[in-house]
């Protein structure tokens, strides 16, 4: 995830070449003046470039290389993007005939492509900037709950008639849970390290909900639930916010859009927005399900995906957040278990304890199902 807004750095003069260079393969108006590097994001790595227009104004443009150690085909990744870009400004323009609606806009490269090869290296590619917003890395009150919910339910709006087999699967099984459940077990019969008896109860809690991981796969193949295009990363770093209407612009970081579940979107905004504490946060009492966090989650996501969402996904939104959550916490068990080697950690049990931020979270989704259930036939059945 890469908040276009984040603190920046100027860049020595050589990597300043490098960005004009990169920036000279697209076709973009205006001569170079500098570039800065943004700070924020762990997996690309991104420029913010200005350029001087004939007439004396100024443009900045979005320079980013993808990590092709991450997206292992940075190229389906790239048509993705053109192809669920160009679906939303179609949608916007054409269908819905709102000019307000925004999304990034991909650049053309030189050579005809909405990418290009770099000489220093990568794949390379170019977005508008949008001005006059700002990205959050915690949701601080409810409005911005709301706003972050709006903004990814309002995306999936516009491209739910967009057909899934037109968009590859970058990350195949991102979030089959099942998987990554029988996953855990495997490697807690390995313990290549010797560290099972250690997080013995959090394996045993995980364990104890084990049947219930493949609940959604088991509604999708059904067709209970279906397949949509979803955004798959739904944190509020991801959202643009208008600066001076506090109000949603749009979704950024569409790296991992893929054909999914509308509610692994859902459920992912649940798990990280309803909780104050940090993920990796020691103090367990610190994590909390706040209740006005989810409502407006609630209302937010309602407000805009009621007309697509069917009985039986709205069922569900309290489920998925639990089982999003739940998850999460396998992941980073299994990686405690393996050896750290996915994610990266800054001190001893690192990732221990951000799982039992999770499974902490978990357990207190489930105190309150009832009542965030009741929440959500609510606010459902206003909207019938």
């Amino acid at each position: 995830m890469v908040p276009f807004t984040s603190p920046v750095r100027e860049i020595d003069p050589i990597v300043q070449e490098a960005v004009s260079a990169i920036g000279s393969q697209f076709a973009i108006g205006g001569e170079f003046v500098f570039g800065e590097e943004i700070q924020s994001g762990h997996i690309n790595s991104t420029y913010r470039a200005t350029y001087e227009l004939p007439d004396g104004s100024r443009q900045r443009y979005i320079l980013q290389r993808i990590n092709d150690s991450v997206f292992k085909d940075p190229h389906a990744v790239m048509r993705n993007i053109e192809c669920v870009t160009r679906h939303i400004n179609w949608k916007v323009l054409r269908v819905k005939k709102d000019l307000g609606g925004q999304t990034l806009n991909l650049y053309p490269a030189r050579g005809g492509h909405f990418w290009a090869e770099a000489q220093c290296g990568g794949l390379w590619r170019c977005y508008n900037f949008i001005e006059g917003c700002l990205t959050y890395d915690v949701v601080e009150n409810t409005r911005q709950a709301y706003q972050a919910a709006r903004a990814f339910a309002s995306f999936q709006d516009l491209v739910c008639d967009l057909a899934p087999a037109e968009i590859v699967e970058t990350i195949p099984n991102f979030h089959d849970t099942r998987k990554r459940y029988q996953r855990l077990l495997e490697v807690a019969v390995a313990d290549p390290l010797g560290r099972l008896e250690s997080v013995r109860a959090e394996f045993d809690f995980i364990r104890a909900r084990g049947d219930i991981t493949g609940r959604l796969l088991d509604l999708r193949d059904s067709d209970a639930i279906p397949v949509r295009i979803t955004h798959n990363d739904t944190k509020i770093n991801n959202v643009m916010i208008d600066s001076e209407s506090d109000e949603a612009v749009c979704v950024i970081d569409l790296d991992t859009v893929m054909p999914g579940l509308s509610l692994y979107d859902f459920g992912d905004l649940v798990r990280s927005a309803t909780s104050p504490a940090a993920e990796d946060e020691t103090d367990l009492s610190k994590v909390q399900m706040q209740m006005p966090m989810f409502e407006a989650l609630t209302e937010g996501f309602l407000d805009a995906a009621g007309g697509f969402l069917n009985e039986t996904e709205v069922a569900h939104m309290v489920f998925a957040g639990k089982l999003m959550t739940l998850e999460v916490g396998i992941r980073f068990l299994t990686d405690h278990l393996e050896g750290d080697v996915y994610f990266k950690t800054h001190r001893p049990n690192h990732n221990l304890d951000r799982c039992r931020t999770q499974l902490k979270l978990v357990e207190l989704i489930e105190e309150q199902e009832e009542a965030m259930e009741k929440f959500v036939r609510k606010v459902w059945k206003g909207k019938r």
